[in-house]
């Protein structure tokens, strides 16, 4: 039998400009990271800029893109550094008045209002800078390729374009991207792979805080945080956002509890607020805002059948505190909490924090970074806190650790009984009888 011939691919193999090295031999200062000036997103990035990364940032239009990137331009030219900012949406002026109100004013950092690729290429040949900000990766165009601006082959070429000079220059390269009505990030999904850094800034309208999170990182941690507020004056940086997300008279109300939420690797102080009122509809409402309603609707469910809490003909109402979005399911049995407690009408103490994931059972499972969390918990000065069962746990000082299998025990613990809310009412009938 005749041997298989090799398929030809048609491509020549051609003498390679530079010898390949040991791993070990390659020098690894080029790629040090370079602080921003901006440690929260240092936090994020995972020490800084890296030399010839691109990073591509997306939003909802108005959440502060922009706004962010002229401060992170303005501390680049601050520290002495070449910077130019490119803007292919706004005037000259309109980015001048943004840099004055914000303090971003700098004879190092340039501006150029361009939105043709080969001048943008034009203006980096002739100011050399350290630092390229471009707003926005779908506004600019190249001549003679088909498509309109913000287009799949146009957004494609603009991108590849930027990551060659990133590469050969070793110059950073920050992008801004627009978002769907979905909220991912608009174009061709090749504009991701083509990047080494994709961030998202959330934020809600009617909030100043803002959040910042890496979903794509081949520098650093991809699961990282970083916390803002955006003002008049521009952003600042939020480096303890534990107080955000909680009230004043949390835990001293019905209808409150509070846990510690992961944001990446942070622990951020979290309050779940419920309320718990009758309903003559055929099918109770059930809303949520700032929970995954899914799993909320699944905790009612448990609560009611395993715990004994009658919520079917209840109207359920289960919030967040300060805006955030929490999917951490550590925050299971604090919602649990929070519900039983409305439902009861029985508050809970406010130096109590509790954390689990509730199972369908109405167990409580393991949680991650336990431990992380106990700490932040004995940081706040909380006193008590509820948690699954852990092998080798140890409470950090000041705070005692109880740990309860079920949410009933939870419930048992916390003193929130059914029996003990009937006998309340049946004592305050005969008060009123008598």
């Amino acid at each position: 039998m005749a041997a298989t011939s090799a398929p030809k691919t048609g491509v020549k193999s051609a003498p390679p400009t530079r010898p390949a090295l040991p791993i070990s031999e390659i020098p690894a200062d080029e790629a040090r990271a370079i602080p921003t000036g901006l440690g929260e997103l240092d936090r994020v990035l995972g020490h800084g800029l890296t030399p010839g990364a691109v990073v591509l940032l997306a939003g909802e239009p108005g959440v502060g893109k922009s706004t962010l990137l002229l401060e992170v331009a303005a501390e680049w030219a601050k520290a002495g550094r070449r910077t130019l900012y490119v803007s292919a949406e706004e005037s000259a002026a309109q980015v001048r008045l943004r840099a004055e109100r914000t303090g971003a004013l700098h004879h190092l950092l340039y501006f150029a209002a361009e939105s043709d690729l080969a001048t943008v290429l034009g203006q980096i040949e002739q100011i050399t800078p350290e630092l390229l900000v471009l707003d926005s990766v779908q506004t600019v165009q190249v001549p003679g390729t088909d498509g309109v601006p913000g287009g799949v082959a146009q957004v494609k070429e603009v991108t590849a374009a930027l990551v060659r000079v990133a590469k050969q220059r070793a110059l950073p390269v920050m992008l801004i991207g627009h978002v769907t009505k979905e909220g991912t990030v608009a174009g061709p999904r090749t504009l991701e792979h083509l990047v080494d850094v994709v961030l998202t800034f959330e934020g809600e309208n009617h909030s100043g805080f803002r959040m910042l999170r890496a979903t794509k990182n081949r520098f650093g941690p991809a699961d990282e945080v970083g916390c803002f507020e955006l003002t008049e004056s521009g952003i600042t940086e939020i480096t303890d956002p534990s107080g955000l997300f909680t009230s004043p008279r949390a835990g001293t109300t019905a209808g409150t509890c509070l846990s510690i939420s992961l944001a990446g690797r942070r622990p951020l102080l979290t309050e779940v607020q419920a309320l718990v009122a009758p309903s003559s509809a055929p099918v109770p409402r059930r809303i949520t805002h700032g929970l995954d309603s899914g799993r909320v609707s699944m905790i009612l469910a448990v609560l009611q059948r395993r715990a004994g809490v009658r919520l079917h003909t209840k109207e359920v109402y289960t919030s967040t505190v300060g805006g955030v979005r929490v999917n951490d399911p550590a925050t299971d049995l604090a919602t649990a909490v929070a519900v039983a407690s409305a439902a009861l009408d029985q508050p809970t103490s406010d130096q109590v924090i509790a954390l689990g994931e509730v199972g369908l059972s109405g167990e409580l499972r393991a949680i991650p970074a336990l431990g992380r969390r106990l700490s932040e918990a004995a940081r706040l000065g909380f006193k008590l806190a509820l948690v699954p069962p852990a092998v080798g746990l140890v409470a950090p000082p000041g705070l005692r650790v109880l740990e309860v299998a079920t949410v009933a025990e939870a419930l048992q613990a916390l003193g929130l009984h059914r029996a003990k809310s009937e006998q309340r009412k049946v004592r305050l009938s005969v008060a009123e009888a008598g």
